[in-house]
């Protein structure tokens, strides 16, 4: 089977082209919002709706409904949240407060120093258990909470409340302009939001207008705003993946992690090493940038080259790995060298893509989990999903 959503992802002039392109490879095309409805799950509410923005969306972003891809889409939806746009989190309050508690406030330690840091620490835990008064404070409403809206908007509440007293005003403002960054946004520990699942750092980098930080995070709280980021987030970028689990292992592990767990592997392989295959091949911050420490990626393949006499600089390698989320990384020297050895040395073609050892962890969860668990899921949907498709065109 050719999974036609993999090359649908790359831009076009307009729909009409990829429509073409579908009909000349014989397949089919969901263009009646009706026929996408029929392979959400009969269980959802609303599904009629549902389809409606997956068509208008999938059209807007330009990707060919083919049986494929919203089949793709439908089964990450229905992974991440059963088709609820703000969608409930058993336990939330209890495993909130135990982060705010904890995590918050050693956010603050490692941001701001031994000096500042702690103040600002123990500011916020007085604020969170004594305001805006005693018998309601922050952390009895956060005790009650059942979504993980209800639980951002007190955060953003309370964050607002410490900014706005004497004392912490003083410390907001050191704090500010210590790091340059909005400290409410920067520590708020819901970091993914709606029906998919979409990070808020994925959705302000790919926003399309110019909405606040928290309108755009109201926005991913309803159907249309968390199916357009998501959508987007799964289907715009060209991957040559054989099956479309390593696309669900991505939407998960990162962009491109499939691919890049490969060329780890395929390093691995090549030195008799045993290195995590996570799909990072650099360090990053939890901004997603680059850190300019030497990961075990960058340092084992600076050995392999040296090991195999390939004449290539560690600026050039570094530069290489710089475009690591990208489709472009597959052109540079560093993949092509790698690709080559491997094939020299095993007389075989190296690997494109596997599934990443990431584990899956966060206060929305009820225990750890690993991608392949979260990847086998989406593709049991997917398939599914499939199956109802077909048994559809026969009817």
């Amino acid at each position: 089977m050719l999974f036609f959503f993999l090359s649908a992802c790359q831009e076009k002039e307009n729909s009409e082209e990829h429509h073409s392109a579908d009909v000349a490879h014989n397949v089919p095309v969901l263009n009646d919002p009706a026929q996408i409805s029929r392979l959400i799950p009969s269980r959802v509410k609303d599904r009629e709706v549902w389809a409606q923005d997956i068509s208008r969306i999938m059209d807007e972003l330009r990707i060919s409904k083919t049986q494929e891809n919203v089949c793709a889409i439908v089964a990450v939806i229905d992974q991440e949240s059963n088709f609820v746009a703000n969608p409930t989190v058993p336990g939330l309050g209890k495993k909130a407060i135990n982060a705010f508690q904890t995590e918050v406030p050693q956010k603050f330690i490692k941001q701001f120093g031994p000096a500042l840091g702690p103040a600002i620490a123990r500011y916020f835990n007085y604020v969170l258990s004594n305001e805006p008064s005693q018998k309601n404070s922050f952390l009895k409403q956060i005790a009650q909470v059942k979504t993980e809206q209800q639980l951002d908007l007190i955060y953003r509440q309370l964050f607002n409340y410490v900014s706005k007293q004497f004392y912490a005003d003083g410390i907001a403002n050191a704090a500010a302009k210590l790091t340059g960054k909005d400290i409410g946004e920067q520590n708020n520990p819901i970091t993914t939001i709606g029906s998919m699942q979409v990070s808020v750092r994925y959705a302000r980098e790919q926003q399309r207008d110019n909405r606040s930080v928290n309108e755009l995070r109201d926005y991913l709280y309803t159907r249309e705003g968390g199916l357009y980021y998501g959508i987007l987030r799964l289907m715009k970028y060209p991957a040559a993946y054989s099956q479309p689990l390593y696309r669900f292992a991505d939407y998960n592990s990162g962009m491109y992690s499939s691919r890049n767990a490969a060329f780890q592997q395929n390093i691995n392989k090549l030195l008799k090493h045993d290195m995590a295959l996570d799909g990072d091949l650099l360090l990053y911050d939890k901004d997603g940038k680059a850190q300019p420490q030497i990961s075990q990626t960058e340092m084992l393949i600076n050995q392999l080259f040296a090991d195999y006499g390939v004449s290539l600089t560690a600026d050039q390698i570094r530069s290489d790995l710089l475009k690591e989320k990208q489709p472009q990384f597959e052109k540079t020297i560093t993949y092509e060298q790698v690709k080559s050895l491997y094939q020299q040395q095993f007389g075989q073609a190296a690997p494109y893509a596997i599934m990443p050892q990431v584990v899956i962890s966060g206060p929305k969860l009820s225990k750890d989990y690993n991608t392949n668990w979260y990847a086998s899921n989406v593709n049991r949907r997917y398939t599914l999903c499939m199956r109802t498709a077909k048994g559809s065109r026969r009817r």
